[in-house]
């Protein structure tokens, strides 16, 4: 997935993945995965999707301070 944020292109297939968090079963329509990725500019990004009833409903890209991404990572 490819999305401009601030005029940054933040491209799933270009960017260096970090680390994968899955939450629920394959198939919960409340399941969804987020996918901590850095870009070859180091800026990093999460990559969410999942289920009709998850936070992710469809597939979506934020923008992460580094902070944001280790606080992720360590919860």
């Amino acid at each position: 997935m490819k999305k401009i944020i601030c005029k940054v292109e933040y491209d799933t297939e270009a960017a260096e993945l970090i680390q994968k968090k899955t939450f629920g079963a394959f198939g919960d329509p409340a399941g969804y995965e987020e996918i901590l990725y850095k870009t070859p500019a180091g800026k990093l990004f999460l990559y969410g999707f999942g289920g009709p009833e998850s936070e992710y409903p469809e597939e979506t890209i934020k923008r992460m301070s580094a902070a944001k991404a280790e606080e992720w990572q360590n919860a």
